[in-house]
């Protein structure tokens, strides 16, 4: 059972990286990440909050957009084509079925979140540039964009010397040199000297202005658990939608979920249940509530107003936000096991 579960995941994992769709998103979502910089110094509030917030809006969109489209790949087409059959036939149970792809799936975006994340971790690195006479942080613009050009070299000549595909070597070229890039990033300052790899760690101690790097990458680490929900919604809408229904669920999904505590959950306390009010209106409060319960609160996984604020995140708040995240996941996987085995696949 282990060994098909990880052939399901592996063989799910391959097909998603190589889709086109995949590298078009990845690369959109490197390009927003870059051009945050500039457009984040329109503003009268305090530029590099607003990018770190911007930051990771982008690659929680992303993710989003990734995760609904490779699901409807490897999930909706292959029911839609009966390629599913091929699998269920072994005999593959259908739970099991169900998880090995959402395991390929969560992988890919893994692989996609890390990539952005780096992205986005030199773009708060650089900062943005208030002033004129401010200098561009040339280590970052010169081993960003360098590893990003040789990436796509590495995947253009492999893909004609070697037969190599594309989509599937521009996303582990990436992945691989972005990552050195990054950590020769830390290694050299600003004026190109070298320093401790930990000093980024702490140069919000002597600038007040920079962001706090360990509060922001606990930040992505949040931003994570939420992309692990739109993995396992899209999974469990693509049992049954297309692709342009399972992406407006899934942006449904996140849209209310942003909203679900600061609206709905602030109207429900503000109107506790009251054995005064009419049984329509009872009712009616009892169904908000079971609204409120069964979407996600996406809110416990934004800490950009906490970094904003200069205010610490507790990691035992990032372990309940965690627990959270997992056990809502889980739910959503048990309702796509639930409507795939209902599924008529035949």
């Amino acid at each position: 059972m282990l060994q098909q579960l990880l052939t399901l995941a592996r063989n799910t994992f391959a097909q998603s990286i190589r889709q086109p769709i995949f590298v078009i998103l990845l690369l959109a979502g490197i390009l927003a990440l870059v051009l945050n910089p500039s457009l984040a110094a329109y503003t009268l509030e305090d530029d590099d909050t607003l990018l770190v917030d911007m930051g990771l809006s982008t690659i929680a969109l992303v993710c989003l957009l990734i995760a609904a489209f490779t699901a409807t790949s490897v999930i909706a087409d292959e029911i839609e084509n009966k390629t599913v059959l091929t699998v269920i036939a072994k005999p593959v149970a259908r739970p099991l079925f169900v998880l090995g792809k959402f395991l390929g799936i969560a992988a890919a975006e893994l692989v996609a979140f890390a990539i952005l994340a780096i992205v986005f971790l030199m773009t708060v690195r650089h900062g943005v540039l208030q002033a004129a006479s401010q200098r561009p942080d040339l280590p970052v613009i010169v081993l960003g964009f360098g590893a990003f050009f040789l990436a796509m070299l590495v995947a253009v000549l492999g893909n004609y010397l070697y037969r190599w595909v594309f989509h599937s070597t521009a996303v582990y070229s990436l992945l691989a040199l972005l990552s050195l890039a990054w950590v020769m990033v830390l290694l050299i300052n600003p004026e190109w000297q070298f320093q401790s790899i930990t000093a980024d760690f702490h140069a919000h101690l002597l600038d007040p202005r920079k962001p706090n790097l360990p509060q922001v990458i606990l930040a992505l680490v949040l931003v994570l658990q939420a992309v692990l929900i739109f993995s396992a919604a899209a999974i469990a809408a693509s049992t049954r939608l297309k692709q342009v229904m399972t992406l407006v669920l899934c942006l449904v999904l996140f849209m209310l979920g942003l909203v679900n505590d600061s609206v709905l959950g602030a109207y429900l306390r503000q109107h506790p249940p009251s054995e005064a009010v009419s049984a329509a209106a009872s009712l009616g409060s009892w169904l908000l509530r079971g609204l409120y319960g069964l979407l996600p609160d996406l809110q416990v996984l934004w800490v950009a107003d906490a970094i904003k604020q200069e205010r610490p995140i507790p990691l035992s708040f990032v372990l309940a936000a965690s627990s959270y995240s997992l056990a809502y996941t889980a739910a959503l996987l048990a309702l796509a096991v639930l409507l795939f085995q209902r599924r008529q696949v035949g």
